[in-house]
């Protein structure tokens, strides 16, 4: 991937790649999370990450407040993917499953899909409905991320770096509360669905209601671990994902 494209941040190029893998990351995150992930994978995958308006390079950007916002301004930098005949894996984690999935249905609506496959990682399906949580202040939200895990331990003891993280884990958690799917919506998308079995946020059963959201192949991956089982588990993870950019074309 290549170009200077802010919504698309390099992870690991390859030329002639044979697919190519977003990583889309959950609310609060950025592309460098994924960065440990990009290492691990074979020769000839192209490996980037979304990067979102608000933080790191892009911190002076106005957050966008919707998830829909977000797939609306994605999509236009996966159109020119979309249409080459290599695999496009979208891989969101959290509130990036439902980004991803936006951005695929969007994508399906410009018929672009045909080598596009979406992998979805620590989300209820959108035909789950979930009572959202609530937070009555800043610490309590700090407490809900520091119970999770997925997020660095020096920011909770570090007030300069608090102020710079939390306005996006505000917005993001906004938005993924806003966020109001349409239930019984399907990709005409190979589906992958990655879940911890103690993830709090969502069960196995919820996990697996992704399957009704596909017209295409599923496949439901239960990992040990928590919310974010994955970076326990980042080679089977990446083995994964490889594998569903191996699905064949439809």
């Amino acid at each position: 991937m290549v170009g200077k494209d802010p919504w698309i941040k390099p992870l690991r190029g390859a030329a002639g790649a044979r697919a190519r893998v977003l990583f889309l990351p959950h609310a609060g995150g950025a592309a460098s999370f994924y960065a440990p992930f990009a290492r691990r994978f074979p020769d000839g995958y192209d490996v980037a990450a979304v990067q979102y308006p608000g933080r790191q390079e892009r911190l002076g950007e106005p957050f966008v407040s919707t998830v829909e916002g977000l797939a609306d301004r994605l999509v236009p930098s996966l159109r020119r993917w979309a249409t080459e005949p290599v695999p496009l894996v979208l891989v969101g984690h959290s509130m990036g499953a439902s980004v991803a999935f936006e951005s695929v249905l969007r994508l399906g609506h410009d018929r672009l899909t045909a080598h596009c496959r979406l992998v979805v990682s620590g989300r209820t399906a959108p035909s789950v409905t979930r009572e959202a949580q609530a937070f009555d202040s800043d610490q309590d939200l700090l407490d809900h991320l520091a119970r999770l895990g997925g997020t660095d331990a020096a920011i909770f003891s570090s007030p300069d770096l608090m102020d710079l993280v939390l306005p996006a884990v505000r917005n993001d958690y906004r938005a993924v509360t806003r966020y109001r799917p349409v239930p019984d919506v399907v990709v005409e998308t190979p589906v992958l669905c990655l879940t911890g079995d103690r993830d709090p946020q969502v069960t196995p059963e919820e996990a697996a209601a992704w399957k009704s959201h596909t017209t295409a192949g599923f496949r439901l991956e239960i990992l040990p671990g928590g919310h974010f089982f994955l970076t326990d588990h980042p080679d089977t993870v990446v083995r994964l994902v490889a594998e569903c950019a191996d699905v064949g074309d439809r």
